[in-house]
C-alpha cells in the first residue's frame, strides 16, 4: 500500500526506559488520523485527545510538527516524556514507509 494511504506505526523508547507509541495515517504527507499511547502522563489527562486533534491536518515537516507540539505543551503538564520525544515519535512514524 502506498505510504500516503497506509496505516503507519511507530515506537520510541525515551530516556528512563519509557515507551511511546504512535499510529497514524497520511494523505499526501498530511496527518489524517493519529493515536498516541505509551508510558507517560498528561495533566489534565484528557489533553491527549486535544494533542491528537491539534496535529490532524498538519504537514509532516519537522518545523510544522515542532511548532504545534511546542505550543501545545506550554499549557499542559507532562510526566515520563518530553515534548521533543513526541516530536521525534511523530517524525519517526511518518517516515516509516520511506525506507
Amino acid at each position: 500500500m502506498p505510504r500516503e494511504n497506509g496505516i503507519l506505526r511507530g515506537e520510541l523508547k525515551v530516556t528512563g526506559g519509557k515507551l511511546l507509541k504512535c499510529q497514524l495515517t497520511l494523505k499526501k504527507d498530511i496527518i489524517a488520523t493519529l493515536t498516541i499511547t505509551g508510558d507517560f502522563f498528561l495533566y489534565p489527562e484528557e489533553k491527549i485527545t486535544d494533542l491528537e486533534t491539534c496535529l490532524l491536518g498538519c504537514h509532516t515537516h519537522l518545523k510544522d510538527i515542532q511548532s504545534k507540539i511546542t505550543s501545545f505543551f506550554q499549557h499542559v503538564e507532562l510526566v515520563g516524556a518530553t515534548p521533543q520525544d513526541f516530536i521525534n515519535l511523530i517524525m519517526l512514524t511518518s517516515k516509516e514507509k520511506k525506507k
